[in-house]
């Protein structure tokens, strides 16, 4: 690992939220508005997903988010608030992956069993302004995750209070129906007490977009490796030899998903396998550089994606509760420590 770490890189604000949904998405609006309205709103990113507004599918995907999660929708209304933009584009930029292919969100996983460990590759423009959520929300389980200025939490790596760990992957599928929201799936999630619960709702809502999931439960052997498409809901158990998932899908009953595989993915995920096969370490595969062009670590300007690694995670699952640090990228050393939920 390279301990020249960029100083931009080892901020990761500790961020608490508690309350009802409204409130809880209004304080993560406070939180991000300077980023947002100082880097978000002035990237190609932001223009190119709000250039979706009119696309027929919007409609029919908030009316099935107010039927399944209106607490979702709240969460949104608030994070709107919080953010003083208009509640429709803060709608459309957690509808980016289903609406725009080429989000910029990426990541890599390592699944183990009794263990994730989870590159969060992201929009360098964010280094130094993305944080922790410790949130409190009314009437569901507490949870921390790592979060994004003027995103809904569940798209990154989360642990919630019944001991289930995710860890999520973009998957770059193409213009699909209309059908729920993925980022709105993922956050629903956080409010599931295991795995197979977190399965079956992706299971019993019509999906639009595609993201892979790693889900593993504090005290369960197997960790379970999901990939969900408006085609289908596919699961792999880990519970023998180590998996590497880049973002984008390699479940076999997802081989018809029309999807972009950009060459950083490609690269990521074939680097990624040969590594595991010689029995390397989760995190020195996270922090391997060995491929110049196309590195698992992510910390170049000229990155082919414009993404680069802005935290890693190291989930242990094997005890009663989960214990998990994260580190700067390419950090020795974790930057900060959780037992459960509890900050260490």
């Amino acid at each position: 690992m390279n301990d020249a770490i960029d100083s931009r890189f080892l901020e990761l604000h500790r961020v608490q939220a508690r309350g009802a949904h409204r409130d809880l998405g209004r304080a993560l609006g406070r939180w991000g508005a300077e980023a947002c309205h100082r880097h978000l709103v002035r990237s190609d990113a932001w223009a190119q997903v709000m250039a979706c507004r009119d696309r027929p599918e919007i409609p029919a995907m908030r009316a099935l988010l107010h039927a399944a999660f209106p607490w979702i929708e709240e969460e949104l209304a608030g994070l709107a608030e919080g953010l003083e933009l208009p509640p429709d584009e803060v709608f459309l930029w957690n509808s980016r992956g289903d609406l725009w292919a080429l989000a910029p969100d990426g990541c890599t996983t390592v699944l183990a069993p009794r263990r994730l460990s989870h590159n969060e590759d992201g929009d360098p423009g964010f280094a130094g302004a993305c944080g922790l959520l410790e949130a409190q929300p009314a009437g569901a389980p507490d949870f921390a995750a790592f979060v994004y200025p003027g995103s809904l939490p569940g798209h990154t790596f989360a642990v919630n209070a019944s001991g289930l760990a995710m860890t999520v992957n973009n998957i770059r599928a193409r213009r699909a129906e209309a059908g729920m929201p993925r980022m709105a799936l993922t956050r629903a999630l956080l409010a599931a007490v295991s795995a197979r619960e977190a399965v079956s709702i992706l299971q019993a809502h019509p999906r639009m977009g595609a993201f892979h999931l790693g889900l593993g439960q504090a005290g369960q052997a197997q960790t379970w490796s999901v990939e969900f498409s408006r085609a289908t809901v596919s699961v792999r158990l880990v519970a023998g030899a180590p998996l590497l998932h880049a973002n984008h899908a390699i479940h076999e009953a997802q081989k018809a998903l029309p999807q972009v595989i950009t060459a950083s993915s490609a690269h990521r995920q074939a680097r990624g396998e040969a590594l595991l096969a010689q029995d390397v370490p989760a995190l020195a595969i996270l922090t391997d550089t060995e491929d110049a062009a196309e590195p698992i670590l992510r910390r170049s300007p000229a990155d082919t994606d414009q993404e680069n690694t802005l935290a890693t995670a190291d989930i242990d699952l094997s005890g009663p509760i989960a214990r998990w640090a994260v580190y700067a990228p390419g950090a020795t050393a974790p930057h900060h420590r959780f037992e459960g939920l509890r900050r260490l």
